[in-house]
Protein backbone atom coordinates (compact mmCIF):
# COMPACT_ATOMS: atom_id res chain seq x y z
CA UNK A 1 0.00 0.00 0.00
CA UNK A 2 0.56 3.28 -0.43
CA UNK A 3 1.30 6.08 2.23
CA UNK A 4 -2.38 6.15 4.34
CA UNK A 5 -4.37 8.37 2.71
CA UNK A 6 -5.84 9.71 6.11
CA UNK A 7 -5.60 13.30 6.50
CA UNK A 8 -2.79 14.58 9.40
CA UNK A 9 -5.72 16.58 10.72
CA UNK A 10 -8.09 13.37 11.63
CA UNK A 11 -5.50 11.85 14.44
CA UNK A 12 -4.71 15.02 16.92
CA UNK A 13 -2.05 15.21 18.86
CA UNK A 14 -3.02 13.16 22.61
CA UNK A 15 -4.44 10.43 20.37
CA UNK A 16 -3.29 7.20 19.25
CA UNK A 17 -4.47 4.00 16.93
CA UNK A 18 -5.15 0.73 18.62
CA UNK A 19 -2.26 -1.74 18.75
CA UNK A 20 -2.76 -4.09 16.45
CA UNK A 21 -2.95 -6.84 19.27
CA UNK A 22 -5.87 -4.78 20.95
CA UNK A 23 -8.36 -6.47 17.94
CA UNK A 24 -8.07 -9.51 19.91
CA UNK A 25 -10.76 -7.90 22.44
CA UNK A 26 -13.39 -7.90 19.91
CA UNK A 27 -13.65 -11.38 20.37
CA UNK A 28 -15.76 -10.78 23.22
CA UNK A 29 -18.67 -9.81 20.52
CA UNK A 30 -19.56 -13.56 21.12
CA UNK A 31 -20.51 -13.85 24.20
CA UNK A 32 -21.73 -10.41 24.16
CA UNK A 33 -24.22 -12.09 21.30
CA UNK A 34 -24.87 -14.58 23.51
CA UNK A 35 -25.75 -12.30 26.54
CA UNK A 36 -28.39 -10.35 24.23
CA UNK A 37 -30.10 -14.01 23.30
CA UNK A 38 -30.41 -14.91 26.55
CA UNK A 39 -31.64 -11.47 27.84
CA UNK A 40 -34.43 -12.02 24.61
CA UNK A 41 -35.55 -14.98 26.00
CA UNK A 42 -35.93 -14.50 29.31
CA UNK A 43 -37.88 -11.20 28.50
CA UNK A 44 -40.19 -13.32 26.11
CA UNK A 45 -40.88 -15.79 29.04
CA UNK A 46 -42.01 -12.95 31.24
CA UNK A 47 -43.94 -11.77 28.60
CA UNK A 48 -45.88 -14.83 27.86
CA UNK A 49 -46.46 -15.34 32.08
CA UNK A 50 -47.82 -11.65 32.44
CA UNK A 51 -50.25 -11.95 29.57
CA UNK A 52 -48.14 -8.97 27.79
CA UNK A 53 -49.41 -7.12 24.93
CA UNK A 54 -47.05 -4.13 24.29
CA UNK A 55 -49.71 -1.78 23.71
CA UNK A 56 -48.86 0.45 27.11
CA UNK A 57 -45.15 1.21 25.80
CA UNK A 58 -45.70 2.36 22.23
CA UNK A 59 -44.84 5.77 21.32
CA UNK A 60 -42.07 6.43 24.01
CA UNK A 61 -40.62 9.48 22.66
CA UNK A 62 -39.55 10.78 19.59
CA UNK A 63 -38.93 8.70 16.76
CA UNK A 64 -35.47 7.24 16.74
CA UNK A 65 -33.31 6.14 13.70
CA UNK A 66 -30.25 4.01 13.81
CA UNK A 67 -27.47 4.82 11.95
CA UNK A 68 -24.27 1.73 11.11
CA UNK A 69 -20.78 2.16 11.11
CA UNK A 70 -17.71 1.86 8.55
CA UNK A 71 -18.42 -0.78 6.67
CA UNK A 72 -21.79 -2.26 8.43
CA UNK A 73 -25.33 -1.65 7.27
CA UNK A 74 -28.76 -1.14 8.69
CA UNK A 75 -28.80 -4.93 9.29
CA UNK A 76 -26.09 -4.98 11.85
CA UNK A 77 -28.13 -2.68 14.36
CA UNK A 78 -31.39 -4.62 13.60
CA UNK A 79 -31.64 -6.47 17.45
CA UNK A 80 -30.94 -3.19 18.97
CA UNK A 81 -33.91 -2.00 16.71
CA UNK A 82 -36.22 -4.48 18.05
CA UNK A 83 -35.54 -4.21 21.84
CA UNK A 84 -36.12 -0.48 21.19
CA UNK A 85 -39.45 -0.94 19.51
CA UNK A 86 -39.92 -3.71 22.52
CA UNK A 87 -39.87 -0.58 24.60
CA UNK A 88 -42.27 1.66 22.77
CA UNK A 89 -40.04 3.21 20.27
CA UNK A 90 -40.74 3.72 16.73
CA UNK A 91 -37.63 2.96 15.53
CA UNK A 92 -36.53 3.67 11.40
CA UNK A 93 -33.18 2.20 9.40
CA UNK A 94 -31.02 4.48 7.80
CA UNK A 95 -31.15 2.93 4.47
CA UNK A 96 -27.35 2.88 4.59
CA UNK A 97 -26.81 -0.47 3.16
CA UNK A 98 -23.06 -0.22 3.52
CA UNK A 99 -20.86 2.51 4.87
CA UNK A 100 -18.59 2.74 2.73
CA UNK A 101 -18.63 5.99 0.71
CA UNK A 102 -18.12 9.82 0.92
CA UNK A 103 -19.27 10.59 4.45
CA UNK A 104 -20.58 14.20 3.20
CA UNK A 105 -23.34 12.34 0.89
CA UNK A 106 -24.05 10.17 3.49
CA UNK A 107 -24.55 13.00 6.04
CA UNK A 108 -26.90 14.69 3.01
CA UNK A 109 -29.28 11.71 2.41
CA UNK A 110 -29.25 10.90 6.33
CA UNK A 111 -30.41 14.72 6.22
CA UNK A 112 -32.90 13.96 3.61
CA UNK A 113 -34.03 10.72 5.35
CA UNK A 114 -34.10 11.96 9.31
CA UNK A 115 -36.50 14.62 7.65
CA UNK A 116 -38.66 12.87 5.76
CA UNK A 117 -39.42 10.87 9.62
CA UNK A 118 -39.82 14.01 10.93
CA UNK A 119 -42.19 15.74 8.70
CA UNK A 120 -44.35 12.37 8.31
CA UNK A 121 -44.30 11.83 12.68
CA UNK A 122 -44.24 15.64 12.94
CA UNK A 123 -41.71 15.94 15.85
CA UNK A 124 -37.98 15.57 15.90
CA UNK A 125 -36.04 12.95 15.74
CA UNK A 126 -33.84 11.06 18.44
CA UNK A 127 -30.11 9.52 16.62
CA UNK A 128 -28.55 6.34 17.78
CA UNK A 129 -25.18 5.86 15.67
CA UNK A 130 -22.76 3.31 15.73
CA UNK A 131 -19.14 3.95 15.42
CA UNK A 132 -18.98 5.87 12.62
CA UNK A 133 -22.76 6.43 12.64
CA UNK A 134 -22.60 8.92 15.25
CA UNK A 135 -20.16 11.12 13.74
CA UNK A 136 -22.36 11.78 11.52
CA UNK A 137 -25.43 12.20 13.75
CA UNK A 138 -23.27 14.38 15.38
CA UNK A 139 -22.30 16.74 12.37
CA UNK A 140 -26.45 16.52 11.91
CA UNK A 141 -27.35 17.81 15.03
CA UNK A 142 -25.37 20.53 14.64
CA UNK A 143 -27.34 21.13 11.00
CA UNK A 144 -30.04 20.25 11.65
CA UNK A 145 -31.30 21.26 15.55
CA UNK A 146 -34.79 21.55 13.75
CA UNK A 147 -35.18 17.87 12.69
CA UNK A 148 -32.93 16.22 15.71
CA UNK A 149 -33.85 16.19 18.99
CA UNK A 150 -31.35 14.30 20.72
CA UNK A 151 -28.32 12.31 19.11
CA UNK A 152 -26.54 8.62 21.25
CA UNK A 153 -22.73 7.60 20.21
CA UNK A 154 -21.66 4.30 20.23
CA UNK A 155 -17.83 4.08 20.07
CA UNK A 156 -17.86 7.02 18.06
CA UNK A 157 -14.12 8.70 18.47
CA UNK A 158 -15.31 11.92 17.22
CA UNK A 159 -12.59 14.34 19.19
CA UNK A 160 -10.06 11.84 16.69
CA UNK A 161 -11.52 10.23 13.73
CA UNK A 162 -8.43 8.65 12.79
CA UNK A 163 -7.66 6.78 16.05
CA UNK A 164 -8.68 3.76 14.88
CA UNK A 165 -7.12 0.08 14.11
CA UNK A 166 -4.89 -0.42 11.14
CA UNK A 167 -7.31 -2.80 9.90
CA UNK A 168 -9.90 -0.11 9.23
CA UNK A 169 -6.64 2.26 8.12
CA UNK A 170 -6.25 -0.89 5.31
CA UNK A 171 -9.83 -1.27 4.61
CA UNK A 172 -9.68 3.09 4.13
CA UNK A 173 -7.12 2.53 1.53
CA UNK A 174 -8.74 -0.26 -0.24
CA UNK A 175 -12.03 2.25 -0.60
CA UNK A 176 -9.43 4.84 -2.34
CA UNK A 177 -7.98 2.40 -4.68
CA UNK A 178 -11.23 1.18 -5.83
CA UNK A 179 -12.48 5.03 -6.48
CA UNK A 180 -9.78 5.54 -8.06
CA UNK A 181 -10.31 2.70 -10.33
CA UNK A 182 -13.81 4.10 -11.52
CA UNK A 183 -16.19 2.11 -8.35
CA UNK A 184 -18.50 4.40 -7.68
CA UNK A 185 -19.99 4.77 -4.35
CA UNK A 186 -16.69 4.33 -2.44
CA UNK A 187 -14.34 6.93 -0.19
CA UNK A 188 -11.88 9.01 -2.45
CA UNK A 189 -8.73 10.53 -1.23
CA UNK A 190 -10.99 13.72 -0.84
CA UNK A 191 -13.09 12.15 1.54
CA UNK A 192 -10.58 11.19 3.98
CA UNK A 193 -7.87 13.41 3.84
CA UNK A 194 -9.06 16.88 1.72
CA UNK A 195 -11.52 19.04 1.61
CA UNK A 196 -14.27 16.81 2.35
CA UNK A 197 -13.02 15.40 5.25
CA UNK A 198 -12.04 18.71 6.96
CA UNK A 199 -15.47 19.91 6.04
CA UNK A 200 -16.82 16.36 7.94
CA UNK A 201 -14.55 16.76 10.72
CA UNK A 202 -15.22 20.12 11.17
CA UNK A 203 -18.72 19.71 11.50
CA UNK A 204 -18.95 16.96 14.17
CA UNK A 205 -16.48 19.40 15.99
CA UNK A 206 -19.24 22.23 16.57
CA UNK A 207 -20.86 22.76 19.35
CA UNK A 208 -24.14 21.03 19.74
CA UNK A 209 -27.36 23.37 19.57
CA UNK A 210 -29.40 24.02 23.63
CA UNK A 211 -32.22 21.46 23.37
CA UNK A 212 -30.22 18.82 22.08
CA UNK A 213 -29.38 15.84 24.34
CA UNK A 214 -26.24 14.31 23.44
CA UNK A 215 -25.43 11.06 25.04
CA UNK A 216 -21.95 9.42 24.40
CA UNK A 217 -21.17 5.44 25.45
CA UNK A 218 -17.79 4.41 25.03
CA UNK A 219 -15.80 1.35 26.12
CA UNK A 220 -11.98 1.10 27.53
CA UNK A 221 -12.47 -2.62 25.90
CA UNK A 222 -13.04 -0.92 22.47
CA UNK A 223 -9.99 -2.63 20.39
CA UNK A 224 -11.34 -0.97 17.04
CA UNK A 225 -10.78 3.19 17.83
CA UNK A 226 -9.23 5.09 21.03
CA UNK A 227 -11.74 5.03 23.52
CA UNK A 228 -10.23 8.70 24.56
CA UNK A 229 -11.30 9.65 21.11
CA UNK A 230 -14.97 8.66 22.10
CA UNK A 231 -15.67 11.25 25.23
CA UNK A 232 -17.04 14.52 23.37
CA UNK A 233 -17.21 16.40 26.24
CA UNK A 234 -20.22 18.63 25.50
CA UNK A 235 -21.59 15.14 25.62
CA UNK A 236 -22.87 13.27 28.55
CA UNK A 237 -20.06 10.51 28.47
CA UNK A 238 -21.32 6.59 29.90
CA UNK A 239 -19.23 4.06 30.26
CA UNK A 240 -19.50 0.12 29.50
CA UNK A 241 -17.45 -2.78 29.44
CA UNK A 242 -18.15 -4.30 26.03
CA UNK A 243 -16.65 -4.38 22.44
CA UNK A 244 -16.34 -2.10 19.81
CA UNK A 245 -18.60 -4.06 17.83
CA UNK A 246 -20.75 -5.47 20.69
CA UNK A 247 -21.87 -2.15 21.39
CA UNK A 248 -24.58 -2.98 18.44
CA UNK A 249 -26.09 -6.01 20.43
CA UNK A 250 -24.98 -6.12 24.03
CA UNK A 251 -27.98 -5.39 26.20
CA UNK A 252 -26.10 -3.65 28.76
CA UNK A 253 -25.40 -1.23 26.02
CA UNK A 254 -29.04 -1.39 24.54
CA UNK A 255 -30.39 -0.34 28.45
CA UNK A 256 -28.04 2.55 28.44
CA UNK A 257 -29.41 3.33 24.98
CA UNK A 258 -33.09 3.42 26.03
CA UNK A 259 -32.16 5.26 29.18
CA UNK A 260 -30.04 7.91 27.17
CA UNK A 261 -33.70 8.59 24.58
CA UNK A 262 -35.59 8.57 27.44
CA UNK A 263 -33.46 10.44 29.00
CA UNK A 264 -33.27 13.24 26.06
CA UNK A 265 -36.87 13.12 25.56
CA UNK A 266 -37.78 14.59 28.53
CA UNK A 267 -34.96 17.21 28.70
CA UNK A 268 -36.45 18.09 25.35
CA UNK A 269 -38.22 21.44 24.91
CA UNK A 270 -41.92 21.55 23.86
CA UNK A 271 -42.58 22.85 20.40
CA UNK A 272 -38.73 23.89 19.99
CA UNK A 273 -39.11 24.25 16.27
CA UNK A 274 -37.74 26.94 14.28
CA UNK A 275 -40.40 29.17 12.36
CA UNK A 276 -40.39 28.40 8.86
CA UNK A 277 -38.59 25.07 8.87
CA UNK A 278 -39.77 22.02 7.47
CA UNK A 279 -41.34 20.63 10.52
CA UNK A 280 -43.57 23.81 10.74
CA UNK A 281 -44.47 23.82 7.25
CA UNK A 282 -45.72 20.49 7.30
CA UNK A 283 -47.08 20.00 10.80
CA UNK A 284 -50.37 19.78 9.60
CA UNK A 285 -50.35 17.05 7.23
CA UNK A 286 -48.43 14.65 9.30
CA UNK A 287 -49.67 11.12 10.07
Amino acid sequence: MDASPLGQFLLPEGFARPRLGDVVKEAAVVAEGARFASRLVAERRAERATAYTGRSLRRAGDPVILVPGFLAGDLTLTMMSRVLRRHGFRTYTSHIHANVGCTLNAAAQLESRIESIAIKRGGRVQVVGHSLGGLLARGLAVRRPDLISGIVTLGSPMLAPGAHHPVLTTAVEVLVRLSRAGLPGMMSEECVGGSCARQSFDESRAPVPAGTGFTAIWSRNDGIVDWRACIDPEAHAVEVSTSHVGMALDPRVVDEVIAALTRHAAGARLGAVPAGSALEVDRGESA
